[in-house]
């Protein structure tokens, strides 16, 4: 319980940074010192060993590097709840499950069905299926007592299970063409982990080499790279323990959190979030694909969310979570339409040629705003479900 005390207060403090970093890049980018914005994203930084040879703007390498060391706490977090957390029971991972699965297609079907007859804006489907953990937790964080625990919990296990689908759709639809040789050698960098992990081998260094290796396997490999950092992760092993005494995944889970919530997320937004609105009109907003990445977020979520557990729960397939009302419920639907970080990323992948950066980043910031606001308002204004039964109780009577 106390490690999950400190998750929730480390993606909570970190969501509220990560919304400064937001709204910090938007007046940046939209200053008189815009071209210092855009400066800043394109420093190029260029490693070489021999005829190896990677040269990124800062842009690119925050999101191909550093957010591999994001993916790679994610797929921590993802083993650690499969193994003995809240998704390690067939009971405790009905809801959440068939809420993430929901809140994935829905938004899904909305943006392909107002992009259509769009061929070169199609590929942003998975755009708004996307949930941003640490922003929604920090608005609950923003609600003190009146967010029940159970409530948070919820969260965290459609989030992580997003995300997982989030990894999935990147790996099968977001990837370019393949080079068989970069491909060979990071088949045997994953090899090397696995023997790493049957061996019980319990140096951090040793994954991390290997670890390297691979993200630059998949790098040129076409396959996108942060991937590298998830296949990592779930080589670590969780019972083998370090020297002193602990767990190598919970070791390693605890250490990166507060890199990750406070500096790595926080960069990634503040370098994808500037988004300038000169020569941006009112009927921009209504282009395609910024309708449909916006209602995808703030329609297609708590449908997509709040529909399945609706009939779980009416159907005696899962019981509601303790301390929860229905407003409740529907207000955490909300907020998984919180999109951000995720959201920006696949639309990254999605669109790679100039020209769609701004509606990409007016619709996912114009969906997570809606989604964040009408989420905070409704679970504002829930009572608890004490007083809930209370009020029914004496209604009925």
């Amino acid at each position: 319980m106390a490690r999950l005390g400190e998750f929730f207060r480390l993606e909570a403090t970190g969501g509220i940074l990560l919304m400064f970093a937001a709204v910090a890049a938007l007046v940046l980018a939209n200053s008189p010192a815009g071209n210092v914005y855009l400066w800043f994203q394109q420093i190029r930084g260029t490693v070489q060993i021999d005829a190896l040879v990677v040269s990124k703007p800062l842009l690119l390498w925050v999101n191909d590097l550093w957010m591999a060391v994001f993916f790679f706490l994610v797929g921590l977090e993802i083993k650690r709840e499969f193994l003995e957390g809240q998704l390690s029971s067939r009971s405790d991972i009905l809801l959440p499950a068939l809420a993430a699965i929901g809140g994935m297609a829905v938004p899904a079907g909305i943006y392909a069905l107002l992009n259509w007859n769009q061929p070169e804006t199609l590929s942003g489907w998975a755009i708004p299926a996307a949930t941003d953990i640490a922003f929604a937790l920090g608005i609950l964080a923003l609600l003190g007592s009146r967010a029940p625990l159970s409530l948070k919990v919820l969260l965290t296990a459609v989030a992580i299970i997003d995300d997982l689908g989030a990894i999935v759709i990147i790996a099968a639809f977001y990837t370019d063409q393949l080079s068989l040789t970069a491909l060979s050698m990071a088949g045997g960098a994953v090899i090397l982990l696995v023997a790493l992990n049957l061996l019980g081998v319990a140096r951090i260094a040793a994954y991390v080499l290997v670890g390297t290796v691979l993200w630059l396997c998949i790098l040129k490999s076409g396959v996108h790279a942060t991937l590298a950092g998830v296949i990592t992760a779930l080589a670590i092993p969780l019972t083998v323990q370090d020297e002193d005494g602990h767990s190598l995944l919970h070791h390693l889970e605890h250490a990166l959190h507060p890199w990750v919530a406070f500096l790595i997320l926080p960069t990634f937004a503040f370098a994808n979030a500037g988004v300038i609105f000169s020569g941006i009109g009112f009927g921009d907003v209504f282009q395609p694909i910024t309708l449909g990445i916006a209602l995808g977020l703030f329609v297609g979520k708590q449908i997509g969310v709040f529909g399945p557990i609706w009939l779980a729960v009416r159907f005696g397939l899962a019981p509601m979570p303790a301390g929860t009302t229905w407003m409740h419920l529907y207000g955490v639907a909300l907020l998984c339409g919180v999109g951000f970080t995720m959201s920006l990323f696949i639309g990254g992948l999605a669109f790679e040629t100039p020209g769609f950066e701004a509606p990409v980043r007016i619709g996912v910031l114009g969906g997570s705003v809606l989604a964040a606001l009408s989420g905070y308002l409704v679970l504002r204004l829930a009572r608890p479900a004490a007083e809930e039964r209370g009020a029914s109780e004496t209604a009925s009577g």
